[in-house]
């Protein structure tokens, strides 16, 4: 159809074809900044192991048993505990180990379960090892002595690409979590950014960090770049 010969007005077209597609990058763009879903988990004690340290904890032959899934795909809490001693025959008696296996052992502890075991772990990330404290690891099948290993894990959040667009964010920055609960806001800084493919917005508190902010009970939680 020839606009100009027609009783159309060619101006009045191009005005329509002109908002809808300003309409579909307004409606994609609202789209790519929905807000990702928020996870807040308190972290528990728990042990990592090597496949050789479970072999010696637990017999030969032996793997972790699955208890449950975990809220990140692959990761899951096994049926294995172990006793922990720490110095001076302090011990925790049923620490629970969390699969899958890993390249050498770890033991994560909040502050309050560093003191009953009567060690003083630094906060570290994961698998950031050297200069900590060991303990004895003790299990059905025999007994591991680590003689590095225990950390209290540094407060995190796991991330994936698009959610790290999202937040402005890249692997190793800093935000901080804003805790609403029980008519108390509290504001947890230094939260450690841990950017990985297919990985899940999810962060991880200790039992001592959880219970200070009230987590349970919160009914907002946010995460703020810093």
């Amino acid at each position: 159809m020839n606009l100009q010969n027609s009783c159309i007005d060619r101006s009045l077209v191009e005005a329509i074809v002109r908002s809808v597609l300003c309409g579909q990058e307004t409606r994609s763009s609202e789209n790519w900044e929905v807000k990702p879903e928020l996870v807040v988990s308190i972290s528990a004690r728990h042990i990592h192991l090597t496949d050789q340290d479970v072999e010696t904890l637990f017999g030969e032959g032996r793997t972790l048993t699955k208890m449950k899934d975990l809220y990140q795909d692959g990761f899951f809490a096994a049926e294995e505990t172990l006793m922990l001693i720490g110095p001076r025959k302090r011990m925790l008696p049923s620490v629970r180990i969390l699969g899958p296996t890993r390249k050498e052992s770890q033991v994560e502890l909040s502050f309050t379960d560093a003191i009953s075991l009567g060690l003083d772990p630094p906060v570290r990330e994961s698998g950031k090892l050297e200069g900590t404290p060991g303990c004895v690891l003790v299990g059905p099948a025999g007994v591991v002595e680590l003689k590095k290993g225990v950390i209290r894990a540094e407060r995190h959040v796991h991330m994936g690409p698009s959610d790290a667009l999202f937040y402005g964010v890249k692997d190793k920055d800093r935000m901080s979590l804003r805790v609403e609960a029980g008519g108390c806001t509290t504001i947890l800084q230094n939260v450690l950014v841990r950017v990985g493919e297919k990985i899940k917005l999810e962060v991880h508190l200790d039992t001592d960090e959880g219970n200070a902010v009230d987590l349970e009970h919160a009914s907002k939680v946010e995460l703020l770049k810093q």
